[in-house]
């Protein structure tokens, strides 16, 4: 089955034509929904339709073989309106969660495949609420609404054929409204809509409240953050509160004021039939069945101008949602495929911004790493130095110069091409919600065994505090691997790239936040990670890369140094400061 790539959709289609894209696999499962809404609509209308001849003939002629008939049939008419009721409802809820699903689907396939710099600029709270709030509000728009919007829709119709057939000079009037009551449903729409997308964004807002106090929680707690917190949190709730409320006012208003008109056209019907030389063939059955489908016409134009909010707010969020829909995927268009990659890497007159920012992070920066030869970068926070690492992954894309990996430009080679020959080891280490044993085999591109695993978890000191958990490599770390001490959480990192086995090895910082004894381990497993490896070290211990081949000062962006460890030593340079200032001088 295939489905519309949305991405590909102009912004400027009208939403609710794009949404509909969604329901065109259903059309089907469409046909019984009707089916069903509009059959229970209608045989509402029948069953109100005899109220004529009960009133007419069984009680006006004393007629009451009729009322005996009706008595035969009303058990099945109510099992067939049972019957219809169910096919509507379920069919259109199954419809509606099926493109909730989908929506969300494509939700989180747009996230993880849209570049670093967007997840840079938007809250992950507001994204995780795209995809849990604004796909309910669709659900309403595709299921609740639309079963109201046609089986009360066709009540209407139904209601008011049957009122013309019974008497069209009493139910006259009441078509006179319908202009007035289509100019506040289209005045009101425009409100419902604009105050449903202040109410999502006031979602985000909340979201991201929640999500950011429980992930910095430590930090609330240590610094006493509760009362500032707690009333930050206070005024977006409030704000999303009145939103609410003012979508509810607007509600009230409108159904109100249907209502009244309804009331008015009643009020004249009701004064017309006092004059009963004013209209043909004036029964007691007919004035009874009138006013009955008149009353009962108030229920289902509250209804559908109550559902219209339940649809704009739907809109609103289909508005929400296929903006991330319609941000642009990291640009993939290399076709060269690298097979026994030696791990060449070169900087040509490198220039690199960040899009949020007018100063350059790189400026016009060169330099070369030969096959297995280990570079390290030093450098005050902030000079760069992270940034390279970032450019050779294709996080971000350079906007001058060029850098090859084998000669070859990183553009021309596909995304996971490329991305197989690095293993990154940083010091804020991610864990997944899983196993020891799935959070080390994360990412390996062929099936891996136990014995492999353990084979890299031994050789990166995880077997030491392994056998002190309850569970093995079986035991569960929790998020983000909170039951894991720092050094522990990276040695699993080390353990996942000696099973990935890339031919090229980023060294982020990965040693900075340890003690003395995990940082012996761990430097352990990183010498013998990078044996036979190019490997690409950002340090602040200047202790772990005096055996570097190469080592490049960075500051703003620029190289201002270039040299192994003694050389530059012996320059007496800014290096030679760094290294007196963590070792004092000799």
């Amino acid at each position: 089955m295939t489905h519309p790539k949305h991405s590909d959709v102009p912004s400027k289609t009208p939403i609710f034509s794009r949404f509909s894209r969604y329901l065109t696999d259903f059309k089907l499962a469409f046909f019984v929904a009707i089916l069903g809404m509009v059959g229970y609509s209608l045989l509402d209308v029948y069953i109100l339709q005899q109220l004529q001849p009960i009133v007419d003939e069984s009680l006006g002629k004393g007629d009451y073989a009729y009322l005996r008939l009706a008595a035969y049939f009303v058990v099945p008419v109510f099992i067939l309106r049972g019957l219809f009721n169910f096919m509507g409802t379920y069919t259109v809820s199954w419809i509606g969660n099926h493109v909730v699903m989908r929506m969300r689907q494509e939700l989180f396939n747009r996230y993880i495949h849209l570049p670093v710099s967007f997840h840079d600029q938007n809250s992950t709270g507001q994204l995780i609420s795209k995809v849990i709030y604004d796909t309910e509000q669709v659900a309403s728009a595709s299921s609740r609404a639309l079963i109201i919007l046609v089986r009360e829709g066709a009540l209407v119709i139904g209601l008011l054929v049957a009122m013309f057939m019974a008497s069209w000079q009493l139910s006259l009037i009441f078509v006179l409204i319908g202009p007035v009551v289509a100019v506040i449903v289209s005045v009101v729409s425009k409100r419902f809509r604009s105050v449903s997308q202040r109410i999502q964004e006031a979602m985000g807002s909340l979201t991201s409240s929640v999500e950011q106090v429980l992930k910095g929680h430590k930090v609330v707690l240590m610094f006493g953050g509760q009362k500032l917190e707690g009333e930050a949190f206070h005024i977006r709730n409030n704000d999303n509160r009145q939103q609410n409320m003012k979508l509810v006012v607007a509600r009230i208003l409108s159904v109100s004021s249907i209502q009244i008109i309804a009331s008015v056209a009643l009020a004249v019907v009701l004064y017309i039939a006092s004059f009963p030389d004013w209209v043909d063939s004036l029964t007691p059955g007919v004035f009874v069945s009138v006013v009955v489908f008149m009353t009962m016409l108030l229920k289902p134009l509250k209804q559908l101008t109550t559902v219209n909010s339940e649809f704009q707010k739907g809109m609103a969020a289909c508005v929400s949602i296929f903006e991330v829909l319609d941000e642009q995927i990291e640009q993939d268009k290399g076709q060269q495929v690298l097979s026994d990659v030696k791990g060449k890497i070169e900087f040509k007159q490198v220039t690199f911004s960040y899009p949020s920012k007018a100063e350059p992070a790189l400026i016009d920066l060169s330099f070369s790493v030969a096959p297995g030869q280990t570079l390290a970068l030093v450098g005050r926070s902030g000079s760069g130095k992270s940034t390279i690492s970032s450019l050779l992954t294709r996080f971000y894309n350079n906007q001058q110069g060029s850098i090859l990996l084998d000669d070859v430009l990183l553009q021309d080679i596909p995304l996971t091409e490329l991305r197989k020959q690095f293993a990154l080891v940083s010091q804020h280490v991610v864990l997944f919600n899983d196993t020891i044993a799935n959070n080390i085999a994360y990412g390996s591109a062929h099936k891996v065994s136990k014995e492999q695993i353990l084979q890299a978890a031994k050789t990166a000191h995880v077997l030491e505090f392994l056998e002190q958990l309850p569970d093995g490599l079986d035991t569960v770390v929790g998020e983000n691997g909170f039951m894991l001490s720092g050094g522990q959480r990276q040695r699993l990192a080390i353990a996942r790239a000696l099973l990935l086995d890339a031919p090229i090895l980023i060294l982020d910082e990965a040693t900075s936040a340890l003690d003395t004894e995990s940082e012996r381990l761990i430097q352990d497993a990183l010498d013998t990670l990078q044996q036979n490896r190019t490997s690409i070290v950002v340090a602040h211990r200047l202790s772990t890369i005096e055996n570097a081949d190469q080592i490049l000062v960075i500051d703003n962006g620029q190289i201002l140094e270039q040299g192994d460890h003694h050389t530059l030593l012996e320059k007496g340079g800014a290096y030679a400061q760094l290294h007196n200032l963590q070792f004092g001088e000799e």
